[in-house]
């Protein structure tokens, strides 16, 4: 146990060693004071930001944002996931069989990954030009860019079948299709 203090002690001073000599080697410095609601940070050249709390900010994204900042959700989500099964496999608190049922959680959640991944290339390889593929329990929800706006049953039978073929015949599979920009 000490020894995990230590070296989890040692790990965060090289951490704030990094960021120190980063923020002292910074081209360029910034000062941050706050007012009340708002945050006024001054840089070297004598810039002033003013940033308030309440700024609603409206932006339009498009399809390629869009499966871009799901695809971060989700890798954010199952990373959590991951440390915190890795933190049970690692721990001594635990008992043999719920370490290896943690362990076995992992493994299928990286299976999960390769599918989803390995579906997303084979529906680009289609002619598609983009995918998402997300697992959500016992559904598969596909969700599939393309240049062409009409979209025919067939399309979306194939791409079923496909999320079934790969993912096990019991799974339910949604498909979408969302216009190319």
């Amino acid at each position: 146990m000490l020894k995990k203090q230590t070296v989890w002690l040692l790990t965060m001073i090289g951490l704030v060693v990094v960021l120190s000599v980063y923020y002292v080697m910074s081209p360029t410095s910034q000062t941050a004071v706050t007012y009340e609601d708002s945050e006024v940070v001054s840089t070297e050249n004598g810039e002033e930001w003013v940033f308030e709390d309440e700024v609603d900010v409206a932006t339009e994204s498009s399809p390629e944002d869009l499966f871009n900042v799901l695809r971060m959700e989700v890798q954010d989500e199952r990373s959590a996931l991951k440390e915190q099964l890795t933190s049970k496999v690692a721990s001594a608190d635990f008992s043999a069989a719920e370490k290896d049922e943690a362990y076995e959680a992992m493994e299928e959640l990286n299976r999960l990954e390769s599918k989803e991944k390995l579906i997303e290339t084979m529906i680009r390889a289609m002619g598609y030009e983009d995918a998402l593929v997300r697992t959500d329990e016992e559904r598969v929800l596909i969700t599939v860019k393309s240049i062409d706006q009409e979209h025919s049953k067939e399309a979306a039978n194939e791409l079923v079948q496909l999320g079934r073929r790969e993912m096990g015949e019991n799974t339910f599979v949604s498909v979408m299709f969302e216009p190319a920009e």
